[in-house]
């Protein structure tokens, strides 16, 4: 009787251990998934290979560019989110290939690829001891614009790489919902 109880205790100690061990181990996408390297606007975050600097963010409704010769407006359903930063390179030539808005329900928007070939348009590619401005355009709905995180890699796939996340913070809104200060138009042409 006593060996039945030890045995079905035993059981019942080994069914919680590996309940315990289920849980607390992390998923094999946090496991191989990219370091973050955090920071807020006006912060230099420094990656693995680069540094980042966010100097601004605007938000526009269309947006005017030159493309090989001839002017376009972009317009969207919600809005353009422009970033504006300073990327740099560390020890050697690095590649960013862009970067993405994480909104603050975790939906994630890359940069639009609407932009075709344009100089202000990722792959950034950068050389050490030259720092560059860039721009970073997503387009994105209109909820997605408070709160939202700015995630940057020099990696295409950024496993077991470093990534800067810059945390955009809160963003007024109108009565309109929108933020506040988003301008009609904004020139991808204009310096940065």
């Amino acid at each position: 009787m006593i060996r039945r109880v030890a045995n079905v205790v035993l059981l019942v100690v080994a069914v919680v251990l590996c309940y315990g061990m289920r849980t607390s181990t992390p998923h094999y996408a946090q496991l191989t998934g990219p370091i973050p390297v955090r920071g807020g606007i006006g912060d230099t975050i420094e990656a693995r290979s680069f540094s980042l600097k966010v100097a601004k963010i605007g938000f526009a409704r269309t947006l005017k560019l030159n493309a090989f010769g001839k002017e376009k407006m972009l317009t969207t359903g919600g809005l353009w989110a422009i970033v504006t930063a300073e990327l740099a390179a560390k020890d050697a030539s690095v590649s960013v290939w862009g970067g993405m808005w994480r909104g603050p329900g975790g939906l994630r928007y890359h940069t639009t690829e609407r932009l075709g070939v344009v100089r202000s348009a990722p792959p950034f590619f950068l050389e050490p001891g030259l720092p560059r401005k860039v721009r970073f355009v997503f387009e994105i709905p209109a909820d997605q614009a408070a709160n939202a995180t700015l995630l940057v890699s020099s990696a295409r796939f950024s496993a077991l790489d470093s990534e800067a996340r810059v945390a955009l913070g809160t963003v007024e809104t109108g009565a309109d919902s929108l933020p506040a200060g988003v301008i009609e138009t904004f020139d991808l042409d204009q310096p940065i």
